[in-house]
């Protein structure tokens, strides 16, 4: 997969996502604005009509279940050749776009912390290129890992905004 195909299909789901994102962000805004007074999110239960967020450290495995859910996820089309929950380390294998043979791409996913935090996701990404016959690695643009990480902190809000209770 050409490095400009890659951004541009994760440029093209994080916009998607941002969208998304920003008309839940809306609803959320106008449902808290309806109830009387200000919205508690940590100490708030579920009552009929009103608002309740699930808590951003849901660990029921080793790590933030909303960023490793996510990142999964955003990795699906790639093959994995380890995945450790209770470490929050995801390697995918070499993967190859099939109309771009001659370059192929390999992904780190590193989830550092139980709360759902820009901070506690690392991506690193590593690229290489065929020439003659011999895989070289080539450098990687940082807009890439960055819009890769961007999707996926967009997918795992995504993720806790879809588990709100009413």
């Amino acid at each position: 997969m050409t490095t400009g195909l890659l951004e541009d299909k994760l440029a093209s789901r994080a916009l998607r996502m941002g969208l998304r994102a920003g008309v839940m962000a809306l609803g959320v805004l106008a449902l808290a604005a309806c109830s009387h007074g200000p919205l508690h999110i940590k100490h708030h239960r579920a009552r009929p009509g009103r608002l309740a967020l699930p808590p951003t450290n849901v660990t029921t495995i080793g790590v933030n279940s909303y960023l490793w859910r996510a990142s999964l996820d955003v990795l699906s089309f790639m093959p994995l050749i380890q995945s450790d929950s209770n470490g929050g380390v995801i390697v995918t294998d070499w993967y190859s776009n099939p109309s771009n043979p001659g370059e192929r791409m390999k992904i780190t996913v590193t989830i550092l912390d139980k709360d759902l935090r820009s901070d506690a996701l690392r991506v690193a990404a590593s690229r290489q290129v065929n020439q003659g016959g011999t895989w070289v690695d080539a450098p990687v643009k940082a807009a890439t890992v960055q819009q890769l990480e961007d999707v996926i902190l967009t997918k795992a809000r995504d993720l806790r905004r879809g588990t709100i209770q009413q």
